[in-house]
C-alpha cells in the first residue's frame, strides 16, 4: 500500500495487535540500491514485518532480499499484483504474472541467499489471461521453478489499462471460490486471500478454506478492527486493550520522532480512523486534521484530540 503502510502506521498498528503479520508499503529495488534515504528502516518493535519488494530483475531482488535479511526482516514479499502504470512502466507488479517464468527466476533467485521466507502476492488474472487455467500454470511455474511456497491471492483480476488503481480495486468482480479452488489443487502450498474483506467474521469464514488473510484497506482505514484480532483470530487471553490505551501508548514513539525532526502529522495521519463509528470521533479526526500540520504540533495536540472522544462519552 504505497504512502499508507510506512513505518510509522506499523508501529502504531502493532501496538494494536501483537500477531499479525505487518507489511511495508512496496518498495522498488531501485529505491533501496540507488535511493538517498533508508528505505528499509523500521522499529524493531514492528515484528512480525514483511518487506514488500517492487522488482522484475532476479539479482537486484536478490540483493535486497539479502539486505533485509541482514537488517532483520522476517519475510521478503514480492508484488506481482499492483497494476498502477508508475509500476507496469518500472517491470513490476501486475504485469509480471503474464512472465511467470521470470517470477520463478526471480523467486529463486532470493530463495537461493536468504533463509527467511520468500512470499508472492498477486492476482487472480490479467485481462483477457483469466482462465483458471491461466492461474494454475502461473502458481505450477513459480512454486514449482521458483520454489515458491507461499502465495498471497488478491481475488480479482487486474487490468493493465483502462483502470486505475482505485477502479482495479473495486471494478472487477470478487472471485473467492477459485482462490478456495487453488488451495484445493495446490494443498501443498501456503495459500492467503486478500480483497473486499472488511469484518473479522468475513475472515474467519475464509480461514475455513485457507492459510492466511490479508486485510488492507479496511484495517487503515478502521484500524480498531486490529484491537479484536489477537483474540478473535489468535486466541490471545490477553486483556483488550482500549483505543485510547492505545493512542497514549504511542506518545513515546511520537517525542522520539519529533525530537528526530519528524512532523507530527507524518504519524498522525495514520490514527485518524481509530474511533470509527464512536461518538466524537469526527471531532477527534477534524481536531488532529486541522492541528497536527502546524508548527510546534506536539503530544499535546493528541491528547486535546483525545478528549473529543473520551471527555463526553467515557472512555473508549
Amino acid at each position: 500500500m504505497l504512502d499508507w503502510t510506512d513505518r510509522h502506521c506499523r508501529y502504531f498498528h502493532r501496538l494494536l495487535s501483537r500477531q499479525t503479520l505487518l507489511y511495508t508499503e512496496m518498495v522498488t529495488t531501485g529505491a533501496i540500491i540507488h535511493g538517498k534515504g533508508d528505505y528499509l528502516a523500521y522499529s524493531e518493535a514492528e515484528h512480525p514485518v514483511a518487506l514488500q519488494l517492487g522488482g522484475s530483475d532476479p539479482a537486484a531482488l536478490a540483493h535486497c532480499a539479502k539486505l533485509a535479511e541482514e537488517r532483520g526482516y522476517d519475510e521478503v514479499n514480492l508484488n506481482v499484483g499492483c497494476p498502477s502504470d508508475r509500476v507496469q512502466n518500472g517491470m513490476f507488479g501486475a504485469c509480471l504474472m503474464g512472465q511467470a517464468g521470470l517470477v520463478a527466476d526471480c523467486i529463486k533467485a532470493m530463495r537461493d541467499v536468504v533463509s527467511i521466507p520468500v512470499t508472492v502476492k498477486t492476482r487472480i488474472g490479467i485481462d483477457d489471461q483469466d482462465s483458471y487455467a491461466f492461474l494454475c500454470d502461473f502458481i505450477d511455474t513459480v512454486s514449482g521453478r521458483g520454489e515458491c511456497e507461499m502465495f498471497t491471492i488478491h481475488a480479482r483480476k487486474a487490468w493493465l489499462s483502462g483502470l486505475s488503481p482505485k477502479e482495479n480495486r473495486e471494478i472487477p468482480p470478487l472471485d473467492y471460490p477459485r482462490v478456495y479452488q487453488l488451495k484445493q489443487d495446490f494443498p501443498h502450498l501456503t495459500v492467503a486471500i486478500n480483497g473486499g474483506v472488511k469484518t473479522l467474521d468475513e475472515a474467519k469464514a475464509h480461514l475455513n478454506h485457507l492459510d492466511g488473510v490479508m486485510m488492507g484497506r479496511e484495517a487503515y482505514q478502521n484500524p480498531g478492527i486490529l484491537l479484536q484480532v489477537d483474540r478473535e483470530i489468535f486466541g490471545s487471553d490477553e486483556e483488550l486493550r482500549a483505543g485510547m490505551d492505545v493512542v497514549r501508548a504511542l506518545y513515546p514513539y511520537i517525542e522520539a520522532e519529533l525530537a528526530r525532526g519528524t512532523y507530527l502529522g507524518h504519524i498522525t495521519r495514520h490514527i485518524l480512523g481509530l474511533f470509527q463509528g464512536i461518538p466524537g470521533a469526527r471531532q477527534w479526526r477534524r481536531y488532529l486534521s486541522e492541528n497536527a500540520h502546524k508548527a510546534g504540533a506536539d503530544v499535546d495536540v493528541v491528547e486535546r484530540a483525545l478528549q473529543c472522544v473520551i471527555a463526553p462519552h467515557g472512555s473508549v
